[in-house]
């Protein structure tokens, strides 16, 4: 019967509404939730049978959805290992519980967003459970090759706050004028000299001694010979030459000052004249130093000016503690020692799937993969399909306070009158007991 199907549809439309209630309500509730993802209710019309002047009420069904791939705002904190991703892409966390247990083979679960603490055992890790994940960083800072359509290689990240580091010094650079009056006839050739710190493996600061000494003419009018001889000697051994060298400077009117030749004495490493390299080794091991290339402005040089060492650098540090923890847009963890000393310790890569809002939900706003959402790939934040990465930032719940009382007003009606429509129904079915019935024999 027609009114039979009024019943069920008044009773489906009790079902549906209730859902989109309670969808409602859950947004509503997590609108101040970082990272929360909110839900939306659709309803869809069920149709049994129609026609030949005939209908019966097939009712409504409703059908729910996370949007995983909508982004909330994103609002500045103080702490700078507060993540958020900037556009596509998801971070990889994994379990506090399942770490414990299973170490570095943890699953991995994906979320948005996330206020990362080191907890007591140096895991970065939210109030909420979850411990950031990366690829680790080899010894010199690099990143090796992982795959990246597995798990496989992510770590939890680990952070060893009572770490002391420190960096070999492994190349210079020197930028000196020599004077070119002392290679003039009535110099008195005094030898001009600096010492260069380094720091060897173990941290500890030694020193490159260098020499210059100008080649002076043999007799009053012979012209200036613009030529030096170059020695230097390691703090460790100071008898010892580790590199000796001539260097002939132009005295054109192009280029005027600038290296035209360095030859190697003896066994001296050889001269690269198009980068301006050459090599020593010190107690520590090999050093590449910079003298500039030939013709080069920079570097050694020869003008009429005081003896100056104008710009010498080095790289390497001496031993420091740790001070505190960044990440970079391109999800590079980076350790800060109090030497100045920054280096990379892991990489947070971003995962994409065909279909984010094809993830399967979970607790804390964590997702994982599953057949709807597609098979996941690890990417370079800010490469391919992905965004960057953000610290000293949250993401705010994707939850409209507005739209959804709105819609809460639309769906308290609709329930109402879904009510109205059994309570209608079933006025009907009483009207129809109390009828006279005539029996007849």
């Amino acid at each position: 019967m027609s009114i039979s199907s009024s019943l069920n549809a008044g009773v489906a439309g009790l079902q549906t509404n209730s859902q989109r209630l309670a969808s409602i309500s859950d947004n509503i509730a997590n609108s101040s939730t970082f990272g929360y993802k909110r839900v939306e209710t659709d309803f869809e019309s069920m149709v049994l049978s129609s026609g030949g002047g005939s209908y019966a009420a097939g009712g409504v069904r409703a059908n729910t959805q996370r949007l995983i791939d909508e982004r909330g705002t994103l609002i500045s904190t103080s702490n700078s290992t507060d993540l958020a991703v900037r556009g596509g892409g998801m971070l990889p966390v994994a379990q506090a519980a399942q770490v414990q247990t299973a170490g570095t083979d943890a699953p991995m679960f994906l979320t948005t967003t996330g206020s990362f603490r080191t907890d007591a055992e140096g895991y970065l890790t939210s109030q909420s459970g979850l411990v950031l994940m990366g690829w680790p960083a080899a010894n010199d800072g690099t990143i090796p090759p992982y795959p990246r359509d597995t798990a496989d290689g992510l770590e939890p990240v680990r952070i060893n706050t009572g770490q002391l580091a420190g960096n070999p010094t492994t190349q210079m650079a020197l930028g000196i004028n020599l004077p070119a009056t002392a290679t003039e006839a009535d110099s008195a050739g005094l030898v001009e000299q600096i010492s260069v710190e380094y720091f060897d493996n173990l941290g500890t600061s030694q020193s490159v001694n260098i020499t210059f000494t100008p080649s002076v003419p043999a007799l009053p009018t012979d012209p200036a010979t613009n030529t030096w001889t170059m020695q230097m000697f390691d703090s460790t051994d100071p008898a010892t030459v580790i590199g000796e060298y001539t260097l002939s400077f132009t005295d054109a009117r192009v280029g005027g000052g600038s290296l035209a030749s360095v030859t190697p004495v003896g066994a001296s490493a050889p001269y690269d004249n198009a980068t301006g390299l050459l090599t020593i080794n010190v107690a520590a091991g090999p050093i590449e130093i910079d003298i500039g290339a030939l013709g080069d402005t920079e570097g050694l040089s020869q003008l009429s000016y005081n003896f100056a060492p104008i710009s010498v650098t080095k790289d390497g540090s001496a031993i420091g503690n740790f001070v505190g923890v960044d990440v970079d847009a391109n999800g590079y963890v980076r350790a800060s020692f109090d030497t100045g000393e920054i280096r990379t310790i892991y990489q947070i890569l971003l995962i994409n799937v065909p279909n984010p809002n094809g993830l399967q939900a979970f607790d804390s706003q964590t997702y994982l993969p599953s057949r709807q959402s597609g098979t996941f790939f690890l990417w370079d934040a800010g490469d391919g399909p992905t965004g960057d990465i953000v610290s000293f930032a949250r993401e705010e719940s994707t939850t409209d306070v507005a739209a959804e009382l709105t819609d809460m007003i639309k769906t308290q009606r609709a329930y109402s009158s879904n009510a109205k429509v059994i309570q209608t129904v079933a006025l009907s079915f009483a009207l129809s007991t109390v009828l006279p019935v005539e029996i007849s024999l």
